[in-house]
C-alpha cells in the first residue's frame, strides 16, 4: 500500500531541528505490511504498524550499521523506490553458545507519490541520513587514540590466493566484497602472484592513489607489505598508510588481535573474517607498534607479530605441511613435535621495561610483570647494572667475561645506515649488550618467544595483556626440563590465555623494551611472524605507534 511521509511531531523538534527522522513506509516484499521508521543520533527503531494493541519494536543500534543504499527497481511500473540499511548486531549463534556479528538487513519501500524521481530522492534522503549517523556513531575505545581513514576511502586490496587451504579469493568475493559495497568503500583488487610481490608493489607504488591498503591472507603478506613500505625513500610518510588485516590464511594472529582489541567475544573462522570486515568498513584507525629485527647478516627486517625461537618455531616451520588443515595444522604440528621434544642452547638478553603502571600501559594489571613479578622471577636472572649502582639482595652481579658473548659494557647505540627508525637501544651486534641489560642465567631452552600482539594464532592467546600500540615485547621463555605433559598443558590453557596463572615454573614471562638472542645449538630455526629468517644471533627492539592499523 503506497502512503505519504508523515510530517515531523513538533514535539520531536528543538531550536528548529528535528531530533527524529520520522516515517512510515511499507514492507519492500508485502506492501500490505506497514511500518513506522524513525531515526534518532543512535538508532533506527522499527514497528510494524497493526490494530494489534500490542506493537512489537525493535531497535537497532547504528553504531552495528555499516551502511544505508537507496535504489530503484528496474519494473518501470513500479513508481516506488527503496532503501536498505545494513546491521551487523551480536547475535546468540544458532548452533553453539556465546555471540557473535551477524548480518541483518532492513528495507522499506517508498512510494510517496506518483513520481518515482521524488520517490528515488526521500530513498535516498534516508539513505544518507541513516550513513551520516552511523558514522558519528563508530564504537570507540576510551583508552585508545583514533585516527579516521578519508571518506569515501579508496583502498588496495592485496590477496593471496594460495593462503590458508587456498580459499582467500572467494572469502573476498563471498563475504568482504559484498560489505565494502553496503558500506560504500571503492576498491581495487591486487591478486599476488609470487613472494614478494606485495612488497615489491608497495615499495614502487604511487600510495597517493589510496587511503589504505588491506591484506586478505596469512600474516606473510602483511609482513611483506609493511618491510616494503619501510623500505621506500618516503618511508616515514608511507607508513603512516592505514593497513587493514582480513584472515585469510591458517595463522591469522594479528586479525585475531585485532578482533581481540574491541573486546568483542571471541570469534572464529568465518566469524572473525566477518568481525575483521567490519571494522575495516568502519574506517577506525589505531597505532601500530613494529618492532625492528637484526639478523647477523646485518640485514635489519621489521615485524609487528611475533619471534619465535625453538618448539615455536619449529611447529611454525614443520606444519608447512598440514596447510590444508587450516587453523588445525598448528594442533597437528605441536603433537608431532611434542614427540621428538628438543632442547636449545643459547643466551638471552633483555632491556627491562618500565615498571609497569595503569598511566603508561594499557596492559592488564593482574598479569605477572617485569623483573619484579615475583622473588622466584628474580632469582632466575643476573640484572645488570653499573658496578657502583646498589643492587637487591636477590640478584647477582654478572661481570665482564672474554668468554661469554652476551656480556655487559657501556656503549653508545651503534647507527644501522638504512631506511626505517634508528634503533637507539641497541648495540651492534657484534658488542656486548650494554650494562643496564638483564642477562639471562639459563642457557638451556625448550622455547623463546616474543610477542608483539596478543594472538600468536586464532586460537593461541599467547600475550593476553598485549595491545597493539602498548610499546612493549612481551618475552616468554621456556627452560629446559619441561615435561611433555606440561608443555602440552601450557598450550592448551594458551587457547584461552590461561598460561601464564597455572603456575608452571618452567615458564617465565617479561615485559621488556628490547632483547637478543644468540643461539648456541648448531641446528635450529627462527622466525619472525610466522617467516623463517636466518639462523644465528638476533635482537631486536620495539618503535612505539609508528605504523597505522585499522581497527576498533
Amino acid at each position: 500500500m503506497d502512503n505519504d511521509m508523515a510530517e515531523p511531531d513538533p514535539s520531536r523538534q528543538r531550536n528548529g531541528v528535528v531530533e527524529v527522522l520520522y516515517g512510515e513506509f511499507t514492507d519492500s516484499l508485502n506492501s500490505k505490511v506497514r511500518y513506522s521508521v524513525s531515526l534518532t543520533e543512535s538508532a533506527l527503531t522499527i514497528q510494524k504498524i497493526s490494530s494489534s494493541l500490542e506493537q512489537d519494536e525493535v531497535v537497532f543500534h547504528l553504531a552495528d550499521c555499516l551502511g544505508c543504499r537507496a535504489y530503484k527497481v528496474e519494473d518501470e511500473a513500479d513508481v516506488g523506490a527503496f532503501f536498505t540499511a545494513y546491521f551487523y548486531p551480536f547475535k546468540r549463534r544458532w548452533i553453539s553458545t556465546g555471540m557473535a556479528r551477524q548480518k541483518v538487513e532492513q528495507c522499506f519501500r517508498v512510494a510517496l507519490v506518483q513520481d518515482p524521481l521524488t520517490n528515488l530522492q526521500e530513498a535516498e534522503r534516508w539513505a544518507r541520513a541513516i550513513r551520516e549517523a552511523s558514522i558519528r556513531q563508530i564504537p570507540r575505545r576510551h583508552d585508545v587514540k583514533y585516527y579516521e581513514v578519508r571518506r569515501p576511502c579508496r583502498i588496495m586490496v592485496l590477496v593471496n590466493p594460495q593462503s590458508g587451504r587456498g580459499q582467500a579469493l572467494q572469502l573476498f568475493s563471498g563475504q568482504i566484497e559484498p560489505m565494502l559495497t553496503e558500506a560504500s568503500v571503492p576498491y581495487t583488487l591486487v591478486i599476488t602472484e609470487h613472494q614478494n610481490h606485495a612488497r615489491d608493489l608497495v615499495r614502487e607504488t604511487d600510495l597517493s592513489q589510496w587511503d589504505a591498503l588491506v591484506i586478505l591472507s596469512g600474516d606473510g603478506l602483511l609482513f611483506e607489505v609493511l618491510n616494503g613500505l619501510l623500505e621506500r625513500e618516503d618511508w616515514e610518510e608511507a607508513i603512516q598508510t592505514p593497513l587493514g588485516i582480513l584472515p585469510g590464511g591458517s595463522g591469522n594472529a594479528l586479525a585475531a588481535s585485532v578482533h581481540h582489541y574491541t573486546k568483542s567475544p571471541p570469534a572464529w573462522g568465518k566469524e572473525l573474517l566477518l568481525s575483521c570486515g567490519f571494522l575495516l568498513c568502519k574506517g577506525l584507525v589505531t597505532q601500530l607498534d613494529l618492532v625492528s629485527v637484526h639478523l647477523a647478516s646485518s640485514q635489519r627486517i621489521f615485524s609487528f607479530l611475533s619471534l619465535a625461537w625453538g618448539f615455536v618455531a619449529d611447529v611454525d616451520i614443520e606444519s608447512e605441511k598440514y596447510r590444508l588443515v587450516g587453523p588445525m595444522r598448528f594442533l597437528v604440528g605441536t603433537l608431532m613435535r611434542l614427540a621428538s621434544l628438543k632442547v636449545y642452547q643459547g643466551r638471552l638478553a633483555y632491556l627491562p621495561a618500565p615498571p609497569f603502571t595503569p598511566q603508561n600501559s594499557s596492559l592488564c594489571s593482574s598479569l605477572p610483570c617485569g623483573p619484579n613479578s615475583s622473588p622466584n622471577q628474580n632469582s632466575r636472572h643476573n640484572h645488570i647494572t653499573n658496578s657502583n649502582h646498589s643492587t637487591n639482595s636477590n640478584h647477582n652481579i654478572a661481570h665482564n667475561s672474554s668468554n661469554i658473548a652476551i656480556t655487559t659494557m657501556r656503549t653508545e647505540p651503534q647507527p644501522v645506515n638504512q631506511k626505517g627508525p634508528p634503533d637507539s637501544l641497541l648495540a651492534d651486534l657484534e658488542q656486548p649488550v650494554p650494562d643496564h641489560w638483564t642477562v639471562v642465567n639459563e642457557e638451556d631452552f625448550v622455547l623463546v618467544l616474543a610477542m608483539f600482539q596478543s594472538h600468536l594464532a586464532e586460537d593461541l592467546f599467547a600475550a593476553p595483556g598485549a595491545a597493539a600500540d602498548d610499546g612493549f615485547i612481551h618475552l616468554l621463555y621456556v627452560r629446559a626440563g619441561i615435561s611433555r605433559l606440561a608443555l602440552l598443558t601450557l598450550f592448551m590453557a594458551m587457547e584461552k590465555g590461561g598460561h601464564l596463572a597455572i603456575g608452571c615454573p618452567h615458564l617465565v614471562y617479561e615485559r621488556v623494551k628490547a632483547f637478543r638472542l644468540e643461539p648456541l645449538s648448531p641446528e635450529g630455526a627462527i622466525t619472525v611472524d610466522g617467516e623463517m629468517v636466518e639462523y644465528g644471533p638476533v635482537q631486536a627492539q620495539v618503535h612505539e605507534g609508528i605504523a597505522r592499523l585499522i581497527s576498533g
